[in-house]
């Protein structure tokens, strides 16, 4: 008799059929489990044999083999110990073979018989409702589960409690989903003194969702405007909020099955490695800027970061995917994330500082910004100087404007931008100015006769790269939705060309 129990594996965050086949046959007494395991999968072995005898149950003296099909798709993870038991109790006959027909399972068995959480649960939930199956998963991560509908989702805290379930002998409860809020206590713009030309920065990227570079002295304020960017952000959307549970359920990163509707904030330390940052290693998990989608990816001393982390963060820059290429898999996750970096402006930090500016001045601040390449440097579309604030200012009375009522201007550019896209025919993925490419850019960044004018004319001083231009445009784009203006007139684009970088060898040219 062979027994079918069906469960998933993954690829990125997508859920993959496979069946857990089990047969007991005359022979040696063995148990063997093939189809590509990896160590957790084999080890799984033990788990079920112990989990099997704290329920008074032994296996049978005879031979078990274990398949798991499709046998080319490689297999990772504790979440077959579950399918792996079940199935064996249903060679066995404790279980019926119909009371699971149909149905999804996933979880790992502790020693005693409990059923332990496992990650990927809210993508393997989802692909359960997809094709009409119940839905089995550990108790600590039902209300994850439950978050993907469906009628039947079953998540017990042991081996035993299934069982009984199964037998009609108990009942177990649904789940219910749970809700990570919003406690309130995000840093408030109004704390931040001076950097008026940083906070209007701050409210553009954050409006259109546009990449920014911030550039001063240590201590004059970078980290502290980057850490109140998510207070002037405007809440998830419902599918958002999905995208981003399906990663941090994928990375293990949900907390008891609950979900967040705040978006993601990562800070990597700049001694963080490739596969962290953008996503690897040995099990092709996601990097900080998959776990960023959505969100903010905050990267703190730039230059510090490897060249070859920086040149990594292209490619997600430009496409919203971070694409991880394996021998046996290739996997894509999501990764449209919005960049806010700072840097000092050379290495010790004070290169417009003559009296604390080091003696290769201004020739460190060269070498150093070097550190980061022209392409990527292209790619930012806000460069802002934060400059050492005077003491005056430091003893002055804040007189800005709190979080909330910068975030009631991102909200209603947002809206602009939302609507704007749906009268357009968008992608669903695009919705805000940032993401805009090609001929819809074209249809939405609309300019008057002088505005036109400026750019041909700015185009040219600056050297700008096509790149560069359409990064111009889309910053313009969000200036007059700022504004609450249709058409981009001359102080938008103007406005927009003074976030443009300017190279400290002009400097240099200028001192030589």
């Amino acid at each position: 008799m062979v027994a079918t129990i069906e469960t998933v594996a993954f690829e990125g965050i997508e859920a993959r059929r496979v069946e857990v086949q089990v047969m007991i046959a005359s022979g040696l007494p063995t148990f063997t489990i093939v189809g590509l395991p990896d160590k957790a999968v084999t080890e799984a072995r033990e788990r079920v044999r112990a989990a099997l005898s704290a329920l008074g149950l032994s296996l049978p003296p005879k031979r078990i083999t274990v398949n798991l099909s499709p046998a080319d798709r490689p297999k990772e993870g504790s979440h077959y110990d579950l399918p792996i038991a079940v199935a064996v109790l249903v060679a066995m006959g404790v279980i019926s073979s119909d009371s699971l027909a149909e149905t999804v399972v996933m979880g790992e068995l502790g020693l005693d018989g409990t059923i332990r959480a496992v990650s990927g649960v809210l993508p393997a939930a989802i692909y359960a409702n997809a094709c009409d199956m119940a839905f089995v998963c550990p108790a600590t991560t039902g209300p994850e589960a439950a978050w993907a509908g469906g009628d039947t989702v079953m998540a017990p805290a042991s081996l035993l409690a299934l069982m009984n379930h199964l037998k009609g002998s108990q009942v177990l409860s649904p789940p219910e989903i749970a809700l990570i809020e919003n406690n309130g206590q995000q840093p408030d713009l109004i704390d931040v003194k001076g950097q008026e030309t940083a906070k209007r920065a701050l409210e553009i990227a954050a409006a259109g969702g546009h990449t920014m570079l911030m550039i001063g002295p240590p201590g004059s304020g970078k980290s502290m405007l980057a850490s109140r960017m998510p207070s002037i952000l405007p809440p998830l959307s419902a599918q958002e909020a999905l995208e981003i549970s399906m990663i941090a359920s994928v990375a293990g990163h949900l907390s008891e099955g609950a979900i967040s509707k705040m978006r993601p904030v990562r800070a990597p330390h700049h001694s963080a490695s490739q596969p962290a940052l953008i996503g690897g290693g040995a099990r092709a998990n996601p990097g900080e800027v998959s776990l960023a989608h959505n969100g903010v990816l905050f990267l703190d001393e730039l230059p510090e970061f490897s060249r070859s982390c920086l040149e990594a963060l292209r490619q997600p820059m430009e496409t919203g995917d971070a694409v991880i290429a394996r021998a046996q898999a290739h996997i894509t996750y999501p990764a449209r994330f919005q960049l806010i970096a700072a840097m000092n402006p050379c290495k010790c930090g004070f290169l417009a500082d003559d009296a604390r500016a080091c003696s290769r001045a201004p020739l460190c601040g060269a070498d150093y910004q070097a550190k980061i390449s022209g392409p990527l440097y292209d790619r930012v579309d806000l460069f802002v100087e934060v400059p050492a604030l005077a003491p005056k200012e430091l003893t002055n009375p804040g007189a800005g404007e709190s979080s909330a009522v910068i975030a009631t201007r991102v909200a209603a550019a947002r809206q602009i931008q939302t609507d704007r896209f749906e009268a357009l025919g968008a992608p669903m993925n695009v919705r805000v100015n940032a993401h805009a490419n090609g001929k819809l850019l074209d249809r939405l960044a609309t300019l008057d006769a002088e505005a036109q004018a400026l750019m041909v004319r700015a185009a040219g001083i600056f050297k700008l790269s096509a790149r560069g231009y359409h990064r111009v445009l889309k910053a313009a784009r969000t200036i007059a939705d700022l504004a609450g203006v249709e058409m981009i007139g001359q102080a938008h684009v103007a406005e927009a060309l003074s976030y443009r970088r300017v190279d400290v060898r002009q400097n240099l040219q200028q001192v030589g």
